[in-house]
């Protein structure tokens, strides 16, 4: 991975902590939950830094995304319109062909089995 600057030296799990811990409040917690997630969910992501400051999770391609935003984190999945989604986390971009996300609120729970169970489903898709 490439940096510019001072961030040279600066893996990108190391950025994402950076992210987590300046954002302070409940995204940081979001965004740190939904990393954790997608770990224990694939423990062989690999973890990048793209787009001047978005994480990206990828196994054989793009997982997904970690998006956020002022009133949500945004959870990207690079080929969500492939997946079967049975518990109807996808919530957000459901119109288009590639892509479907899941936006986050303050105060919501998180289906972590389904989530989990997405991941997996995104990670077999890209190695197919």
């Amino acid at each position: 991975m490439k940096q510019s600057g001072s961030q040279n030296s600066t893996s990108p799990s190391e950025l994402i902590d950076a992210k987590i811990e300046e954002l302070g409040d409940w995204r940081g917690e979001m965004l740190s939950r939904l990393r954790a997630l997608v770990k224990e969910a694939d423990p062989d992501v690999v973890e990048e830094w793209k787009w001047r400051g978005v994480p990206v999770w990828s196994h054989g391609g793009l997982i997904c995304t970690g998006e956020t935003y002022k009133s949500v984190v945004k959870m990207t999945f690079a080929k969500g319109a492939a997946l079967s989604d049975p518990s109807g986390l996808f919530n957000s971009s459901l119109d288009g062909n590639t892509r479907r996300a899941i936006d986050f609120r303050e105060g919501e729970t998180i289906n972590e089995e389904a989530l989990k169970a997405l991941i997996r489903a995104a990670v077999t898709l890209n190695r197919s």
